[in-house]
């Protein structure tokens, strides 16, 4: 596996798999399906612009305000409806579908009317059903004798599962004896609208037909027995044109392709009211006046009869309408079957998986190409998802859930990018951290907001030169194997590297085992003598607590890592600073002769028996901006190997807050000897240096690798100078013999 491979699953993989699952369970809730339905509802207006027409064989006879207002009563005589049944029949009209609830039994000649009429339409051939509705409670007109209609008893699945009740309150007895009857039941969705219709409807432990699927056997004279239901699957009819399958789910509801309304927008069934209907039939075929205008033909059509009276209209909202008969509902359904034109819905897990096979291989694109490519790739899929789910419930009536899957991907692609994005920063960030290894991170930063390109050059400018050794460090290289140095200065080096960068310095390199830094500059920094002078303390305060770190770690480290130690050299002066080398490969850096003596600094700081020295600029500079925090001891005047210029020399002995008394007792004697030795008092500077001897911090011991310290080297040049007094006029200067 590629070294890249976890770091892609642990930042690549997961996000598709997070996203698509609270995508689809944030579609699990009802705002999220609402509106996945409006916008199913918005696509079917849409498609009546385009759809052909509703099928020539169904017809609408509406009994609306019109019809109320010229048979003067409510509820009409029933006698009526018998008469307009029988008329319908004698135009030859294949089924009557009254989406009517006649139930109740009423006094008078009309329910006799009703059903004599009905009778002699089913005997002249036209299949006629009422309305019937489940219950929950118990009804009282149930007859001994059912009449035509008889239960489906062909059923495959869970029949408890169907939707359905208790109860069915059916047409009044005499009209259910002589005709069909189809259960009306339209559960409405949360929104009010009927989407699903059940095409089949449990009443206790029997199974009966819709008002539509019964509608529909009638019109293709199949019997209940011949009909096959498989829930989950689809009902099986056997037609002459051959066997009919109607997709249901398994709780028997068939999800209802709408498409034909009463909202103007094309035209949709025909449509026709009572009374019109009732009269012109009447006048022609009863009355015998051939001279006026045609009546209606049904022949061979499926008529359905439905009511709209203000204040009892079975109407509502449709996804195409905000109001319209709920007649519709039963004709569409009709029309779907006999026209064979059915939803094709996409399994869930087939459009969920396709979206996240899509969203994966814009993960890839995300890891592999660039981000104008990634993101062109996405509106390529996001615009095809959508055209997909626009155009394909259309031409295609097409239906699929892709408001979930799109927003899994949008999300994917969100957290995806982002990453992407976050990583591509976070690389230029680290780009920053590693060239500010080699120059400043502040100057890097300067660099990218000034928006030039780096160039040589230079300029001269006073900082604080800072140069850093470890002492003995070729012994460590022949201790330690390769790994394990490594380990130690990478340890060791960031300690360094913290510290000075905290206290406004500026790295400029490593070189081996050395550090090599910038105080005040690029960027102007006051005070930098005081904060190199500090960040020299802390720095030997940290190596101190390192050494005990690495003694309590055991046999992981040799003795001598024990005993550590840095030597440190300041100065400061006027420098040139800025980007030097090449004209294709240059450094940030300093260079002059002061930086020369601050690398002196370091390097003498050995002979002199100390571990942090400098010259008299910084202790100058220093005192001035920091008081006297940071400890001095004057070292005495010397000439460093490669100068003829003798420098004033001082010990940074520590900051005050972390000195001894004994090792203040130490500068103070140490120093009254210097002045001993100033004037040439060698027997009052022997006492004074062997008192500070006793007191220095630093005593000679092999295994922390002290040889020496500052009374102890001055005890030795006054033998010198007892031996070989200096030359008349003498100064105090001494020549150092070696770097």
């Amino acid at each position: 596996m590629s070294k890249w491979a976890p770091k892609v699953l642990h930042h690549y993989l997961w996000p598709p798999l997070v996203c698509f699952g609270l995508a689809y369970l944030a579609m699990q809730t009802e705002p999220m399906e609402q509106m996945a339905w409006r916008t199913l509802d918005w696509r079917t207006k849409i498609r009546a612009y385009f759809q052909p027409p509703a099928d020539e064989r169904i017809a609408i006879i509406l009994f609306g305000d019109e019809t109320e207002l010229n048979l003067v009563t409510w509820p009409p005589d029933r006698a009526y409806h018998g008469m307009l049944s029988e008329l319908i029949s004698v135009t030859g009209a294949a089924v009557e579908c009254w989406d009517v609830i006649l139930d109740s039994s009423r006094e008078g000649d009309g329910d006799h009317s009703m059903s004599q009429g009905v009778k002699a339409a089913m005997d002249r051939g036209t299949q006629v059903i009422t309305g019937a509705v489940s219950n929950l409670d118990p009804v009282e007109n149930a007859p001994a004798a059912k009449g035509p209609t008889q239960p489906i008893r062909n059923i495959t699945g869970d029949i408890a599962s169907i939707y359905g009740d208790d109860y069915l309150v059916e047409p009044f007895p005499m009209l259910r004896e002589v005709s069909w009857f189809g259960v009306v039941d339209a559960p409405k969705g949360a929104d009010g609208i009927i989407r699903e219709i059940p095409l089949v409807v449990r009443i206790g432990k029997v199974v009966y037909p819709s008002l539509a699927l019964q509608t529909v056997m009638a019109y293709h004279h199949v019997a209940a027995d011949e009909v096959k239901v498989r829930l989950g699957d689809a009902i099986y009819l056997s037609t002459h044109d051959g066997e009919l399958r109607v997709p249901i789910g398994p709780d028997g509801k068939y999800f209802i392709n709408y498409r034909y309304d009463h909202d103007d927008i094309r035209p949709d069934f025909p449509t026709k009211s009572y009374i019109e209907v009732l009269l012109k039939l009447n006048s022609y075929y009863v009355d015998g006046v051939r001279d006026g205008p045609a009546p209606p033909n049904y022949k061979g059509k499926v008529v359905f009869i439905g009511q709209t009276v203000t204040g009892r209209a079975d109407a509502g909202p449709t996804p195409r309408s905000a109001y319209s008969p709920l007649v519709l509902m039963h004709a569409n359904v009709v029309n779907n079957i006999l026209a064979r034109d059915f939803a094709k819905r996409v399994p869930n897990w087939m459009a969920w998986m396709g979206m996240l096979a899509l969203a994966y291989v814009c993960v890839w694109l995300t890891i592999k190409r660039s981000i104008t490519l990634v993101a062109s790739f996405s509106l390529l899929v996001i615009v095809s998802h959508l055209s997909l789910a626009y155009w394909g419930w259309i031409w295609w009536s097409l239906w699929f859930p892709w408001i979930g899957p799109l927003l899994g991907l949008i999300a994917t692609q969100f957290i995806v990018i982002g990453r992407r994005i976050w990583d591509e920063q976070k690389a230029k960030q680290e780009i920053k951290g590693m060239f500010g290894s080699y120059v400043s991170p502040e100057l890097v930063e300067r660099m990218v907001n000034s928006g030039e390109r780096p160039r040589l050059g230079g300029h001269q400018v006073e900082i604080t030169a800072y140069f850093s050794d470890i002492q003995g460090f070729s012994s460590f290289s022949e201790k330690l194997p390769p790994d394990r140095l490594v380990e130690l200065m990478n340890e060791y080096l960031t300690v360094c590297t913290d510290i000075v960068q905290e206290e406004g310095g500026t790295l400029d390199k490593y070189i081996g085992d050395a550090v090599v830094v910038i105080f005040g500059a690029p960027l102007t920094l006051e005070g930098h003598a005081y904060r190199a002078c500090v960040a020299s303390q802390r720095v030997q305060l940290k190596l101190a607590e390192l050494r005990d770190k690495w003694r309590s770690e055991g046999n992981k480290w040799p003795e001598i890592v024990w005993a550590m130690q840095s030597r440190i050299g300041l100065n400061t002066g006027n420098c040139i600073v800025g980007n030097m080398g090449s004209r294709t490969r240059f450094n940030y850096t300093m260079m002059g002769d002061d930086v020369n003596l601050a690398a002196r600094m370091e390097s003498g700081a050995k002979s002199w028996g100390v571990y942090t020295m400098c010259t008299d600029a910084t202790k100058l500079a220093c005192l001035a901006h920091g008081g006297d925090r940071v400890v001095f001891r004057a070292l005495g005047k010397i000439v460093v190997k490669g100068r003829a210029q003798a420098n004033l020399i001082h010990e940074v002995v520590g900051l005050k807050e972390n000195i001894t008394p004994e090792a203040l007792e130490c500068v103070r004697l140490f120093e009254a000897g210097l002045e001993c030795y100033y004037a040439c008092d060698w027997d009052g500077a022997c006492a004074r240096f062997k008192e500070s001897a006793l007191l220095e911090p630093n005593q000679p011991d092999e295994y922390k690798g002290v040889s020496s310290n500052p009374s102890l080297v001055y005890l030795k040049i006054i033998e010198q100078y007892r031996e070989k007094p200096p030359e008349p006029g003498w100064d105090g200067v001494y020549v150092m013999k070696e770097k």
